[in-house]
């Protein structure tokens, strides 16, 4: 059961790039399309000729077919970028070769405390000769090479199955036996780009997974502890796709076709955009191909919360990681006045060590002008009304203009999402909540000389942990068979590597650049399921991809806080990476279990056989039986609505991993009404690694009224080991009418 595993740490949202080619007849039609043509062919040379040969019968034109084309993916699948008109892309799309034609879009970027909090301290069990192997590609925005996460220090030589390159150039000066591969993407750009991050992300995820200890660490003192990653003896490759602005579709793929060949062993991607059919988005495609090859891809599920439906990197092959928060949040004291004390949100590294006299958008508008909103935009103030004040604003971006004015410090009103997680801003700031704010305005409004101070920002326990608002949740609306996401890790006020090449909140105008940072979002949790995987992994070298990632699953610890709705937030639950090394039982999937599921969305003939790299009917495949094609370590079922009494069978079949000779018993919960049957109720396993097959079947009394769901669960224990799989039953209504949502 060999393994390659591949880290994504990126999350991303699609905004359609529309690029110029400097052709002659129809240049302003053109724009860059990606053309997918399924598994690579025998040697990237031979598919670059293919792709001049297809692209010169649709332009009818040789000279403009080799302008046109961008880029070609040969190395772990076929296809090109091109610029293309609609006719072009239209034309090619119907060629027997071709599996898809899409535009190429932009996607967006989506610890001292988090390991700990896990139950992984620095003293945890290590097969460190084993983990020293393990290859996590990271795929950002590149790496600050000099962050003292990355120091090489007692590193031997890379593994012999390494077989990548390091891209110098830039502000970018070589590897290390820690940083042992480097390259960056500058397909369509008219400059080079070098791997160096100058954004400060990519350091982050990267040093999240596997950043060496590093001491005294902290973000000008707040959160001060060791940060390291979750396999510190691990080596890190990374593949710069993104920039400030995004991560382009055609990037996204060289970077996979790049890292699956260069021997990773891990992709973990912080990157995403809204859901899409699988032959149409570059995640799916590359991860797809990465688990061909024994490459597991963990992702991002998006920063979209709390809507449902809101989840990105959906696909069954991948490992969704949705965010929750830890024990410990950063919170910033606010004093106004004598008698009013509370605490805000952001990462104040300043401290105001008196009162200042605090106004508000409204009250600092100048004369000709009306801010009845607090605004506080930069064309409504006067900078004799707010220089040298504290100012209070409705909304939680003017920080830069309330400094540029001479404003002394700023509070903000700012949406729910933003209260979970702090936000560094260029001057003492912090983000209130509604009803704070009107507190504060009521004072405001009510006294001659009102005066605020914004300390310094302080760790603050909280009971955890508890999906963030502002993570993904599920169901993934283009396949609503299986619960996603996956599983949940820390994604909140995570302390750890940055760039000095960018300042601390990115603005031109912060003189603070620190080898830290503290960052929030779904970007932050991927690396943590990176790390987690590449940790089974180097315990168990030999298990599948699927192995892994049920071991994560079924020993996730299950969370108790949330909503109704809320294992469409964490999933199977919070990882649990020491559990995951010994899970007892895992459900395994193999590539023609994934073809039974493409089959049944509907790809067939031609085209999936150009994926797969052979002749495939569907109507041959062996049936898996039940309600799904898939042996999922969750189970989900939609339910019609209106629908007769929920009546479903899942089957699935378990691989013994643990001890030789052991008994497993079910244990099923359930709310009243709901009669779950598990057959055989009792497994018996002789041997390691013998399979065992069994059926759960659901019996109950239609859903009630629109938004239902009901939560069931089956564990499996030898006494020792428990292997839990959630089971979810809800209406279509979720996804019929997602913007009704209660």
């Amino acid at each position: 059961m060999g393994l390659n595993i591949v880290i994504f740490s990126l999350f991303v949202s699609a905004t359609l790039l529309l690029v110029s080619s400097g052709h002659a007849a129809d240049d302003s039609e053109r724009k860059a399309y990606i053309v997918y043509m399924g598994n690579a062919l025998e040697s990237k040379s031979l598919a670059v000729e293919h792709h001049h040969s297809l692209l010169s019968g649709v332009t009818q034109d040789e000279e403009v077919a080799r302008q046109s084309i961008i880029h070609s993916y040969g190395k772990s699948f076929n296809g090109f970028a091109a610029y293309l008109t609609p006719d072009e892309a239209a034309r090619l799309q119907e060629n027997e070769n071709v599996v898809s034609v899409f535009p190429n879009s932009f996607r967006q970027l989506q610890t001292t405390r988090s390991w700990d909090f896990l139950g992984m301290p620095l003293s945890v069990k290590r097969n460190t000769p084993k983990e020293s192997d393990v290859i996590v590609g990271v795929l950002d925005t590149g790496i600050y090479i000099d962050a003292p996460s990355f120091d090489d220090k007692g590193f031997g030589p890379p593994p012999s199955k390494w077989k990548g390159v390091c891209q110098t150039g830039g502000n970018f000066t070589g590897c290390n036996n820690k940083v042992i591969g480097a390259r960056a993407y500058s397909i369509g750009e008219a400059t080079n780009v070098s791997a160096a991050d100058d954004v400060g992300h990519g350091s982050h995820t990267a040093s999240i997974v596997a950043g060496v200890p590093v001491k005294d660490a902290s973000l000008y003192g707040i959160g001060q502890g060791t940060v390291r990653g979750g396999v510190p003896s691990a080596r890190i490759a990374v593949y710069r796709i993104c920039n400030d602005i995004g991560c382009s579709d055609i990037k996204i793929l060289a970077a996979f076709d790049d890292a699956i060949d260069d021997g990773v062993d891990i992709i973990s991607m912080s990157v995403g955009g809204s859901a899409r059919d699988y032959h149409s988005d570059s995640i799916a495609i590359g991860s797809f191909h990465a688990m061909k090859k024994g490459v597991l891809t963990s992702c991002a599920a998006g920063n979209d919360g709390p809507d449902l439906a809101s989840l990105a990197n959906g696909a069954p092959w991948i490992l969704t990681v949705g965010a929750t928060a830890t024990d410990r949040l950063f919170k910033t004291p606010i004093e106004i006045g004598k008698d009013m004390k509370t605490l805000g949100v952001s990462l104040n590294t300043f401290n105001l060590e008196k009162m200042y006299p605090l106004t508000s958008g409204a009250k600092a508008a100048k004369a000709n002008k009306k801010d009845t909103y607090c605004s506080c935009e930069a064309s409504l103030l006067d900078a004799n009304k707010v220089k040298g004040k504290i100012v209070y604003c409705d909304g939680g971006l003017q920080d830069s203009i309330i400094k540029d004015l001479g404003g002394i410090g700023a509070v903000m009103s700012c949406s729910p999402n933003s209260l979970i997680g702090g936000t560094s801003y260029v001057l003492p700031g912090a983000c209130v909540s509604r009803d704070t704010a009107l507190q504060i305005l009521q004072y405001l409004n009510s006294t001659k000389n009102p005066q605020g101070v914004i300390h310094k920002t302080i760790p603050v326990d909280t009971t955890a942990p508890f999906a963030a608002s502002f993570s993904s949740r599920g169901p993934y609306y283009t396949s609503l068979s299986f619960l996603k996401p996956d599983i949940v890790a820390p994604g909140v006020d995570i302390l750890a590597a940055y760039s000095k090449l960018k300042s601390v909140t990115g603005s031109e105008g912060d003189d603070r650049f620190n080898a830290f940072n503290i960052m929030s979002g779904t970007s932050m949790a991927c690396p943590h399921a990176s790390a987690a995987a590449a940790y089974v992994k180097s315990f168990h070298p030999e298990w599948s991809i699927s192995a892994i990632k049920s071991a994560l699953m079924t020993t996730a610890s299950e969370m108790k806080v949330g909503d109704k709705f809320v294992e469409f937030a964490y999933g199977s639950g919070q990882i649990d990476p020491q559990r995951a090394v010994d899970p007892g039982l895992v459900y395994e999937l193999s590539e023609i279990d994934y073809i039974r599921y493409l089959c049944k969305e509907g790809y067939s003939g031609t085209r999936l056989g150009l994926i797969i790299d052979e002749d495939v009917n569907c109507k041959s495949i062996p049936k898996f039986g039940g309600q799904d094609v898939l042996n999922y370590p969750s189970m989900a079922l939609v339910h019609e609505d209106p629908a007769p009494n929920i009546s479903a069978v899942f089957n699935r079949i378990v691989t013994n991993v643990g001890d030789g000779n052991s008994t497993y018993k079910a244990i099923v919960k359930g709310p009243a009404g709901l009669n779950i049957t598990v057959s055989p109720d009792t497994l018996v396993f002789n041997k390691v690694n013998e399979r065992k097959s069994f059926t759960v079947e659901l019996k109950g009394p239609p859903l009630k009224g629109n938004f239902t769901i009901l939560s069931a669960s089956l564990e499996w224990t030898d006494s020792v080991r428990r292997v839990r799989s959630p089971i979810v039953i809800y209406s279509n209504s979720l996804i019929v009418r997602k913007d009704d949502y209660p």
